[in-house]
Formats: C-alpha cells, sequence, structure tokens
C-alpha cells in the first residue's frame, strides 16, 4: 500500500527516492520546456541551425536523464 502525500510522492519513500523524484519532475519540465522552445524555433521566421542543434543535443541528454532516474525508480521485477 502506498501513502502518498498531496504532491503524489509516497512518503514512505526513501530520502533518495524523494530526491530522484523531484529531480525527475524538473527535467521533464525542462524537455517540455525545450520541447516548445525548439517548435517554435523551427516554426518562427528565425533559423539557426546551431541553435536548434544545441537545444535538440541538451533535449537528448535530459532524455537519457529522465530515463536512468526512471531505471533507479523502478524496481527489478524477474518474471
Amino acid at each position: 500500500m502506498d501513502a502518498e502525500d498531496g504532491n503524489g510522492f509516497d512518503i514512505s519513500a526513501t530520502p533518495e527516492e524523494r530526491a530522484l523524484k523531484t529531480r525527475l519532475l524538473e527535467l521533464r519540465e525542462e524537455h517540455r520546456a525545450l520541447d516548445s522552445a525548439i517548435f517554435a524555433l523551427q516554426t518562427g521566421g528565425a533559423n539557426d541551425p546551431m541553435q536548434l542543434a544545441r537545444l535538440k543535443k541538451r533535449k537528448l541528454v535530459l532524455k537519457d536523464q529522465i530515463q536512468w532516474i526512471e531505471d533507479r525508480l523502478t524496481p527489478d521485477i524477474i518474471a
């Protein structure tokens, strides 16, 4: 049984798990913001391929970090 507080955090989670969940939320928010920035840059009149490449690279780094944290938070289940 998971006891969650109002923010969706499991109150029985370890401090490390809470820190990872907080970081995960931050990374997801930054990933969404980058997605919006990339879309705006692609659809806007200013065509800056270097800036676009930097944003896409940062987005990929964030995706890798998000996946790493999700893997850490998901228990290994051997079927």
